[in-house]
């Protein structure tokens, strides 16, 4: 799989379960999510501010979860 197309999965993946209200789960989904992200600004596939705000924006949807 591309690492394009695993990012996505990702991503998507843990919008389903703060969806869901899984919030467990949901911060697991998030460290592999942000590591994903990481992977991907770091080989140039995204810039990094880029990545740094699509981190942010999961973060801030998953605390509202929590809170």
């Amino acid at each position: 799989m591309s690492q394009r197309s695993s990012l996505r999965t990702s991503i998507k993946k843990l919008l389903k379960l703060i969806n869901d209200n899984n919030a467990d789960e949901a911060n697991a989904a998030f460290r592999e999510t942000a590591a994903h992200i990481d992977r991907a600004a770091s080989k140039g596939l995204h810039h990094a501010n880029r990545a740094a705000r699509l981190k942010r924006r999961l973060n801030t949807r998953l605390r509202a979860l929590s809170a």
